[in-house]
């Protein structure tokens, strides 16, 4: 009993030593695990708003090609002017912007075809208004998709609409 004696103290100790070493790992595997997810976040955060303003450039851009057409369809005149090709050109830059800014194939694909189109219409290929609706919307979900991966353009949070 005598062993026990000096053995226990010895033992209990070493214990405490390999629950404390224990303790403290776990403590920075969760540590590390919250500065990862904080990292995530940032990271997203930060690709929203780069991802936000190449969209709303190029949703700009598209507006003003959409007035420069129904300005240039209501004077009657086919010649698509200087002005308007500048924009188009320009909407293609904002296209690219939307291209290298994006994180999803979808988005890069609805800013090219919304883009496409709008330069059909500029160029007189196509007269329908609407033939710029359905592009037009499918960048639009794309680009919340992008930006928000996994919700819906149509859900609404049941707290925020209060």
């Amino acid at each position: 009993m005598g062993s026990w004696g000096t053995l226990g103290p010895a033992l209990l100790s070493l214990a405490g030593v390999a629950l404390g070493a224990g303790g403290s790992l776990f403590g920075q595997y969760l540590v590390s695990r919250v500065s990862e997810r904080q990292l995530e976040v940032e990271e997203s955060a930060a690709h929203r708003a780069e991802l936000k303003a190449a969209v709303l450039q190029f949703v700009r851009l598209a507006s003003q090609v959409e007035k420069a057409v129904v300005s240039r369809a209501e004077a009657d005149g086919p010649e698509s002017g200087p002005e308007l090709g500048s924009l188009v050109d320009d909407l293609w830059i904002a296209q690219a912007e939307i291209d290298l800014a994006a994180r999803s194939e979808p988005l890069r694909g609805a800013a090219y075809r919304y883009a496409l189109r709008l330069a059909e219409v500029a160029r007189g290929e196509v007269t329908e208004a609407s033939a710029l609706r359905g592009p037009q919307v499918q960048f639009m979900d794309a680009a919340y998709g992008d930006m928000w991966p996994g919700r819906r353009r149509g859900d609404v949070d049941s707290s925020s609409s209060r």
